[in-house]
């Protein structure tokens, strides 16, 4: 019986660390009064700003395209809003033993969050999977998160942790939708410079990412939410968290075989139908739950990096699979050179 082989070192994210730098400010000096206000209005418009990209960078004709995998996609879509957030639901009967309230609210708006695009896609490719059904899968869940995140949030999660209410939803219309359809409607004029810009764009996303934090969990310390918060909480939370992955990772896997799909397919709905993104996650949170935030995003920031570190260790297994008509000096390219990419924010 072979041994595991783990890779050298695991893919610590170091956005994650700058993360968790921004929740050390905001605890130290969160904004308060005219301050507060003047880095709420910045939220704002910096959530408005990252979704007006995403739908910059969003090609129709890709994702029209991509409709020919339909059965692809429509497994990822259910494993993404349907087997997940049954899960979360599950997880109901661990309060109060390993969650509190609070934290269990996280953990199932964790499970209503659409799947990343950039991790998802680099991991695919370091397996040998289908990339292209990796990238369509990936917008397509995050194009239909925008609508149906909020509507989950509000039947699941109602009128705890923040509320769901008419204002809630007019904030994400504003916020996220129209934005989003603003960047569709300009791709005409602005989506090269969108891609000549990458990474300096790339850039601004998460330092707007670092802004919704900041503002976040800002108010979470105004407010003294952390005092409901423990070190034991904490730990319950974190193993939680690595059932729930490991369970989604064996569904998509061995549900995707029982389905018919081919070894290719079945990587790409793997890492695709298994993920949850951070970048989509935290401006939604900000929006749907104010003061509340900062408690909502905290599970979603750590099943993030578990996340990354657990499919690093599977893609470069996943890599060294036997596959026809491709050599060991193939299989070890991607490996080289695109391992970097899979710890992006996705």
């Amino acid at each position: 019986m072979k041994r595991p082989h783990w890779p050298r070192r695991l893919p610590i994210d170091p956005y994650i660390t700058l993360l968790l730098g921004t929740v050390g400010v905001a605890a130290l000096l969160p904004a308060r009064g005219t301050g507060a206000d003047v880095a709420s209005s910045a939220s704002t418009a910096a959530i408005a700003f990252l979704f007006f990209l995403y739908g910059a960078r969003l090609s129709t004709r890709e994702a029209l395209d991509g409709l020919k995998h339909w059965r692809l996609h429509v497994t990822v879509l259910a494993c993404t809003f349907v087997l997940f957030p049954l899960l979360g639901l599950a997880s109901r009967g661990l309060v109060p033993v390993f969650l509190s309230d609070p934290l269990y609210q996280g953990l199932l708006f964790c499970t209503l969050v659409p799947s990343t695009i950039q991790s998802s896609i680099a991991f695919t490719s370091i397996a040998r999977g289908n990339v292209p059904a990796a990238i369509c899968a990936g917008s397509f869940s995050s194009l239909a998160g925008i609508v149906v995140t909020p509507l989950l949030a509000a039947a699941l999660l109602g009128g705890s942790v923040g509320g769901f209410s008419g204002d809630s939803a007019v904030k994400i219309v504003l916020q996220l939708l129209v934005p989003f359809l603003a960047g569709q409607f300009t791709r005409r004029w602005t989506g090269g410079f969108v891609a000549r810009h990458r990474k300096v764009l790339g850039l601004v996303d998460r330092g707007s990412i670092l802004l919704v934090v900041y503002t976040a969990f800002s108010e979470g310390m105004v407010q003294g939410v952390w005092s409901q918060v423990s070190p034991g909480r904490l730990g319950g939370l974190l193993v939680v968290e690595a059932v729930l992955l490991a369970v989604m990772l064996a569904l998509t896997w061995y549900c995707a075989r029982g389905l018919g799909f081919g070894r290719e397919d079945r990587i790409a709905i793997q890492f695709a139908g298994s993920k949850k993104s951070l970048a989509a996650g935290l401006p939604m949170a900000s929006v749907l739950f104010g003061a509340h935030a900062s408690l909502a995003v905290l599970p979603l920031m750590l099943f993030h990096q578990m996340q990354l570190m657990v499919c690093a260790v599977i893609a470069k297994r996943r890599s060294k699979d036997p596959v026809p008509g491709v050599t060991a000096e193939d299989r070890a390219a991607p490996s080289r050179t695109e391992a970097g990419t899979a710890t992006r924010s996705g």
